[in-house]
């Protein structure tokens, strides 16, 4: 099991914090937001150029290897001033 969790502009957009994912052989952050966007098109919206995503904690790239039983982030970048 993948928990999957959403923050910022992105859970508003989803209209949702987080999902549990089966754990299907998935290898990476990329295959896991193609297993989103096959059960709901909505998702769609995770393969967008700006958002940002981590694997534990920990920001990466969408190409980072992922497992069973890992949390993966996405997030708007952050903007300051």
């Amino acid at each position: 099991m993948i928990k999957v969790v959403f923050f910022a502009s992105l859970r508003e957009r989803l209209n949702i914090s987080e999902v549990r994912l089966d754990y299907n052989n998935q290898q990476s952050v990329n295959d896991v937001v193609s297993s989103l966007q096959a059960s709901d098109e909505r998702y769609t919206l995770l393969i967008e150029q700006d958002v940002l995503s981590a694997v534990n904690h920990t920001l990466c790239s969408k190409d980072e290897h992922v497992k069973d039983g890992d949390e993966i982030a996405f997030f708007p970048p952050v903007t300051g001033g």
